[in-house]
Order: structure tokens, then C-alpha cells, then sequence
């Protein structure tokens, strides 16, 4: 048997909740796939013997590349990078329930992800861990580099403002729909000032592989190609400038987003993130095993 094959059954069993970690701190899937992928590249890389809770070990090299990942988005926008990072602790004891991990889940959606966005990366990794997978801030707090006293102030101080954020949900989510309503006529349409007027001036828009191959393969002729990563308006506008026109509109983990289904089942989905009525970022998604944890509600 390779030396691997164990080792990477268990990391499967383990993929799922390593995947919510990410995608809580990221809000984006084709990211937290990254992230998910480094923890196994470096658990590959391990001497696994010395682990002495594999899922405690890969929950917390997962939230470390994820803050690496939030401190990068920070420096690009020519915010202070904070860098290094102490090895993960591998005597950690399992502390994360799956029933609440569950309802967790279920509860979470593009509002909260916006809001994340606001937060500092240190605030978001303090929240998530503990407000949403449980853990104590004795085991969060060597992540951040801080105490625990100061993990614990991060995560209160991200909490308030998610609760403050609860009162203007209902009208935020209408205009939510509104806008993403917007940039699907204006793709349809093939209007690039319509698709300019909806998308932020530094959008990103990130597609996994098969969303890039089943581009590839739809092409037509003169048509400009989809690549995995593209960055400001102009660039995302005319990439997406009538490619989505087959789409229809959906909510996608309870958010507003749109999923190109035919004989409606959902072959690739776009979610977006929006922040002060522009979109900020856009994911392409077409992995079908990715689609299919995705709980979509066709419109």
C-alpha cells in the first residue's frame, strides 16, 4: 500500500469539515478549495506519528493558511502585512460538534459572509473558529499570535458587529437580489456599461478548473477566454459579457446568485459577494462534487 493512502483517507474524511472552515473564513469556494489543498500538501509532508488528533491538526493549518490568505487581500488593498506564523499544535483535543457545525451551516449565508468582509483578518478568524466551529480561544489564540484574552476581544468585537448588521438583513438581501438581477440582464444583454455600472472597481472573479474547461469547451469564436483569476472591472465585464446569459436566478446557500441548469439540474453556479451595493467578488463554480453540496433553490 503507498506510504499516502492511509493518511489520505483519513484527510477524506476530514475534506467536508475542512471545506466549511474555510469557505466561513473566506467566502469564497474556489479559495477555500486552495486552502484545503495546502493542508494536505503539508500534512503530506508531515511525520503524521507526532499528530495526536488529525482533525484538531488540520482544522488549525487550515485557519492558518486562511489568515495568510486574509492578510494577502489586506496587503494588495496596501495594508500592513502581519506575517509568520508559529507551527500547528498537534496535541490538540477535538472540541467541534457536528450537530452544531450542522446548524451552523444551515444558518449561514452570503449576509453574514458580507459582513465578514468588513472585519479585520484577525477578527474573522477569532470569530469563526469560535463562534461557529467551537473552538476555545487557549487554541486559537497561538494562530493569531495573541493571548487568548486578546483572541477573545477580537471575537467579540467581530460578534457586535455581526449583530448589528441583523437589523438591516431583510432590505440589504432585497437590494442584493436587485443587483444580481442587474448584472444577469446586462450579461444577457451583452451591455459591458450596464456590467461596468454593477461591479466594483477592483471585482475579482475567481473560476475553478471545470468552470474553465466547460468555458473552453462552449467557446465561441472571437470570444475572450476564461481564465481562473481575473481582477477589475473592465476585465471581468468583458470575460463575462454574455456568458451568462443561459443562467437563471437562484438562491444559493439561502443567497441571491445564479446557476446555469439545464433540465434543471445545475451544471455551474455564480456566487457573489457584494459590499455597499457594487460586487466585490464573483465565483464561478462547476465542480459537480462541489455543486453538490451547495444548496440550491432554482427561481
Amino acid at each position: 500500500m503507498p506510504r499516502h493512502e492511509p493518511l489520505a483517507q483519513e484527510f477524506e474524511m476530514n475534506r467536508s469539515h475542512l471545506q466549511s472552515v474555510a469557505h466561513r473564513m473566506l467566502g469564497s469556494a474556489s479559495e477555500a478549495d486552495d486552502a484545503v489543498q495546502e493542508a494536505w500538501l503539508r500534512l503530506s509532508r508531515s511525520d503524521a506519528s507526532d499528530i495526536d488528533n488529525l482533525r484538531a491538526w488540520l482544522t488549525t493549518v487550515v485557519a492558518r493558511v486562511c489568515l495568510d490568505m486574509l492578510r494577502s487581500r489586506k496587503s494588495r488593498r496596501e495594508e500592513p502585512l502581519d506575517t509568520g506564523l508559529p507551527e500547528p499544535i498537534a496535541s490538540s483535543e477535538a472540541v467541534i460538534n457536528p450537530e452544531h457545525e450542522a446548524v451552523l451551516a444551515d444558518s449561514v449565508g452570503l449576509a453574514l459572509l458580507v459582513v465578514l468582509e468588513t472585519l479585520t483578518p484577525a477578527e474573522r478568524v477569532a470569530f469563526v473558529l469560535h463562534d461557529m466551529f467551537d473552538l476555545p480561544f487557549d487554541e486559537i489564540a497561538p494562530i493569531l499570535r495573541r493571548s487568548p484574552t486578546a483572541a477573545r476581544q477580537l471575537a467579540s468585537r467581530a460578534r457586535r458587529r455581526v449583530q448589528g448588521a441583523d437589523a438591516v438583513h431583510d432590505a440589504d438581501h432585497t437590494r442584493r437580489r436587485e443587483i444580481v438581477g442587474a448584472f444577469l440582464a446586462a450579461s444577457r444583454s451583452g451591455n459591458f456599461g450596464a456590467l461596468l455600472a454593477v461591479l466594483d472597481p477592483d471585482v475579482v472573479l475567481r473560476a475553478d478548473s471545470a468552470a474553465v474547461r466547460m468555458a473552453a469547451a462552449r467557446q465561441a469564436v472571437g470570444a475572450p477566454k476564461l481564465a481562473p483569476e481575473l481582477r477589475g472591472a473592465p476585465a471581468v465585464a468583458e470575460s463575462l459579457s454574455g456568458r451568462a446569459g443561459a443562467a437563471q436566478p437562484a438562491f444559493i446557500d439561502g443567497a441571491p446568485g445564479l446557476v446555469w441548469a439545464p433540465g434543471g439540474k445545475p451544471r455551474a453556479a455564480f456566487t457573489f459577494t457584494i459590499v455597499r451595493h457594487k460586487i466585490v467578488r464573483i465565483d464561478l463554480i462547476a465542480d459537480p462534487e462541489y455543486l453538490r453540496r451547495l444548496d440550491v433553490t432554482l427561481l
